[in-house]
């Protein structure tokens, strides 16, 4: 099909969605959790090939944010159970006012519509946006990267036979057939089929949304997040907290790109990070993380010189660029020029210090002695997550089911009608 038919089938799905029960919702996504679990030859065969054909071509990092094993398949199948379990967002009454006149005026959430989502190499991306799409009872379109192409598929051929299943529309998922770029652009350009757009990627295709798209598009988050190590900071938590932020997940957007350490704890503490990230894990056999530092930080350890860009870049891999600074308004200073507003984390025993950072800080997410690897839709119990938004208009940080819906104004009166001068002027007669 082409992408402006499967768009078309999206549309023709609102309705049934939009009055689909929460039973019928849940029971669909119970059947398509089902349905995954069972594909799972099929899928793990799919991204094999994908595996295949990206090896040799991106790093093993990345390798490992394209693969899916059946382990993986089981979490993204208790993803959707997840979801299904959450309150049913649709006709939540937000607010509710009485007026003098006797209106009731009822501020109320309700389908967005058809959701697009553009996304790279993240085959479980694929059903948590379905799951959560469907339980905001709202159509999903898909565009996944070339390079995921055949486990995106095989994913979502599973995830209709569930919805078929449970009789709902299996156009309510949709997988776009064309991974070029025109696919891209019209998605961005579908005015009057797609609701609303989520990019979910990197930094150019963020930008490329946010330029040409003429849908309602959420900015997504390129990750640059920073862990500031304090003066008043345990140096153990503290080297805890930014191993586990750099290396449990590098490929990831909430993973730690930057650390900042007040000058006072760097001659203690950049050591024992040194021993951590460095040598003890190439003595244990595990890619150590090469360390960009600046001139402050590379008096005291070695490593890479930092390069004028490493601060102001996502990494995505086993690199972190490490820097000293003589304040914490120091450190607030330098993550609001470099931050991409998506996470960040401070590191301290002291509560002041604690607060003027938490309040200081602009990102969506802001940590105080915790990793940033916690900015994700089933930590903060909302099942899964359809991205991280970093802008601040209707949503912010992991997106859940409420920022997938819209709101409508429902008003119950009993024959009201509005007064003043002009309604009740008569017109003379002639």
């Amino acid at each position: 099909m082409t992408t402006h038919e499967i768009l078309l089938a999206a549309q023709a799905a609102r309705q049934p969605l939009a009055l689909a029960s929460t039973d019928a919702k849940n029971a669909a996504l119970e059947a398509m959790a089902v349905a995954l679990v069972a594909a799972a030859p099929e899928i793990l065969a799919a991204n094999r090939q994908d595996i295949d054909a990206a090896r040799g071509k991106v790093s093993d990092v990345m390798l490992d944010r394209l693969a899916l094993t059946n382990t993986r398949l089981a979490d993204m199948a208790k993803g959707m159970r997840e979801v299904a379990a959450l309150p049913d967002p649709v006709g939540a009454v937000l607010r509710k006012i009485v007026r003098p006149n006797g209106l009731v005026i009822e501020k109320t959430a309700v389908p967005m519509g058809v959701i697009a989502i553009i996304y790279e190499s993240r085959p479980n991306v694929t059903s948590d946006a379905a799951a959560l799409a469907i339980k905001a009872g709202s159509a999903c379109v898909l565009r996944c990267g070339r390079d995921a192409w055949r486990s995106c598929s095989a994913i979502v051929a599973a995830l209709r036979r569930g919805l078929a299943q449970a009789g709902l529309p299996e156009t309510a998922v949709s997988l776009i057939e064309d991974t070029s770029h025109a696919s891209a652009n019209e998605l961005m350009t579908a005015d009057g089929l797609v609701d609303l757009l989520i990019p979910r990627g990197g930094r150019g295709l963020i930008s490329a949304c946010v330029a040409n798209a003429t849908v309602p598009c959420i900015q997504t988050g390129t990750g640059i997040c920073h862990i500031y190590v304090d003066k008043a900071a345990d140096p153990e938590m503290a080297v805890s907290i930014v191993e586990n932020a750099k290396t449990s997940r590098p490929s990831v957007c909430n993973a730690g790109e930057v650390c900042l350490v007040h000058r006072d704890a760097a001659p203690q503490f950049l050591p024992l990070l040194k021993q951590a990230l460095v040598d003890s894990r190439a003595a244990a056999g595990l890619p150590p993380v090469e360390l960009r530092l600046d001139e402050r930080a590379a008096a005291l350890i070695p490593g890479t010189p930092a390069g004028p860009d490493d601060f102001d870049t996502e990494f995505l891999d086993y690199i972190l660029a490490v820097g000293v600074v003589d304040s914490l308004d120091d450190a607030i200073a330098h993550i609001g020029a470099h931050s991409t507003h998506h996470s960040d984390a401070i590191v301290t025993a002291d509560d002041a210090a604690a607060a003027r950072f938490v309040s200081c800080v602009d990102s969506a997410a802001v940590y105080v002695n915790a990793s940033t690897r916690f900015t994700d839709g089933g930590e903060f119990g909302l099942g899964c997550e359809m991205g991280i938004s970093t802008q601040k208009l209707h949503a912010r940080g992991p997106m859940g089911l409420a920022e997938l819906c819209t709101y409508k104004y429902i008003i119950r009166g009993s024959g009201q009608v509005r007064g003043g001068s002009a309604a009740r002027l008569q017109t003379p007669c002639g």
